[in-house]
């Protein structure tokens, strides 16, 4: 009688999720090969289609490990501050901070992963993947519509296509002082470990809300926007 086969370890999964995670942003979707992960992953890829099936669905699941934690938790703070205000307005600064705060939170937690899948989801809106903005936009879809809908109550007498404006340049320079952050570390000759990753919050909160308080243009007589 032949023995029974063994299934992969539950441990597998996981090593395969941290390594894909590691790679993709180091090299991105395209340049990173499913033999590159199960290398790095001590995995076969039998192990891989066990628990994934294909590439495409290994990407949803790595997103997917912390992404919808990270929006459960927006939205419940979202839902917090509307009971709060008891059908009146919410402070814009407390909308932002809900929604970004708990990112730059995520992105301070460099002993469990949290740092790497955030600076993966920065590198993401600027690469050129269909696939993966398609998947994003479905799984962002609601926290979107909640959050602006949120900023559009607060903020009546801004238009609405200038505050989606301001949120998308709030999104890239969440995404750059996550992505980009070493660049600024060797610009000013200093070290990862010399600056206190807790600061990052509060310096770009303020940064944020700066922008999205700032006038409205003035486009002038073309009326262009």
């Amino acid at each position: 009688m032949f023995p029974e086969p063994r299934l992969p370890q539950p441990e597998t999964r996981d090593r395969i999720l941290d390594e894909a995670e590691r790679l993709f942003v180091e090299y991105g979707f395209e340049g990173t090969s499913m033999r590159m992960i199960t290398g790095a992953a001590n995995a076969n890829l039998a192990a891989v289609n066990y628990h994934f099936g294909s590439k495409d669905a290994l990407i949803q699941a790595v997103f997917r490990r912390r992404l919808t934690a990270l929006n459960e938790t927006r939205l419940a703070a979202l839902d917090q501050l509307e009971a709060e205000a008891g059908g009146g307005l919410i402070k814009p600064s407390r909308i932002v901070e809900a929604f970004f705060g708990t990112a730059l939170e995520l992105a301070a937690d460099m002993a469990h992963g949290g740092n790497t899948f955030m600076r993966l989801l920065s590198r993401t809106y600027n690469e050129p993947n269909a696939f993966v903005r398609q998947f994003l936009a479905e799984e962002y879809a609601e926290v979107m519509d909640r959050f602006l809908g949120a900023l559009f109550r607060a903020l009546p007498g801004v238009p609405r296509h200038e505050i989606m404006w301001r949120f998308h340049y709030m999104l890239g320079a969440m995404s750059f002082a996550i992505a980009g952050i070493e660049s600024v570390y060797a610009m000013a000759g200093m070290s990862r470990e010399a600056e206190d990753p807790s600061r990052l919050l509060p310096r770009l909160m303020s940064f944020l809300l700066g922008g999205l308080r700032a006038p409205l243009p003035d486009f002038g007589a073309s009326g262009h926007d």
